[in-house]
């Protein structure tokens, strides 16, 4: 596992343990890696590295759309099947 991959597991575990113990859903920076369209499904990485999926529902100006490569600010939420999502995902300007 390379550094950063494990820097990134490290912050994903930090953003689990939030959301499992009812901790505050502090904003996180990120970019945006991978979105389609058509399903409404995409991947955000942290700027630690880790990645987290969302739904275009979760772009926070309701546009359910959102360019790759775009950086945002999300939270870590708790999802179906144990898993977790970004959510409250917001372009932020450079």
């Amino acid at each position: 596992m390379t550094h950063s991959a494990c820097q990134g597991a490290e912050e994903a575990e930090a953003a689990f343990a939030e959301v499992l113990t009812g901790g505050t859903r502090r904003s996180r920076l990120g970019t945006v890696q991978a979105f389609d369209a058509e399903r409404g499904l995409g991947l955000v990485a942290s700027t630690e590295g880790a990645l987290f999926a969302f739904h275009s529902t979760a772009i926070s100006d309701g546009s359910r759309w959102i360019a790759v490569g775009t950086r945002v600010t999300f939270s870590v939420a708790a999802a179906t099947g144990g898993r977790f999502e970004a959510a409250a995902v917001t372009p932020v300007a450079y």
